[in-house]
């Protein structure tokens, strides 16, 4: 009766709990490794408004979506909107090269396990590219953004 009781217990704990990041939450906490061999938590940028993207080298749609971004992250106030690129690459090396070919400029963080590290199922990315926009009060209020909903954001 005694492990019944408990294997009750976590279960109610494990299906209470919440894994992916929904409109309305708050910004976790997220460290991970910089392009530059950084640690950077995610978290430091609260205070405006914070663009989380999430990519990968092999993935042609996000090298496409690399031009736009670093153009914007050229146009924008970066005293208004921190944008932050994170890969899900397993080849950190494959990363570093498209970071200098895609001329980036903006936060570049790796998370290297694929679709299986822990800031991709946190945040319950599915597909890439996928973008995820926090106001400055670290709450999410959009997932895959347009550019015209950011710019709009962001200018106003």
């Amino acid at each position: 009766m005694k492990k019944i009781v408990i294997l009750l217990f976590l279960i109610g704990i494990f299906s209470t709990a919440k894994a992916q990041i929904e409109i309305g939450d708050a910004i976790p906490s997220i460290t991970l490794k910089s392009n530059t061999n950084n640690e950077v938590d995610i978290k430091s940028f609260k205070g405006k408004y914070v663009l989380v993207d999430f990519w990968a080298s092999w993935c042609a749609p996000c090298r496409l979506g690399n031009k736009k971004l670093v153009q914007l992250h050229n146009e924008a106030n970066t005293n208004k909107i921190e944008i932050i690129g994170i890969s899900i690459d397993t080849d950190a090396t494959k990363w570093l090269k498209a970071i200098e070919k895609d001329k980036i400029k903006f936060t570049q963080l790796i998370d290297p396990k694929g679709f299986d590290a822990n800031t991709a199922i946190q945040f319950e990315v599915e597909e890439l590219p996928s973008k995820y926009l926090f106001n400055p009060e670290g709450i999410l209020i959009a997932k895959n953004p347009s550019e015209e909903e950011i710019l709009k954001l962001i200018k106003s």
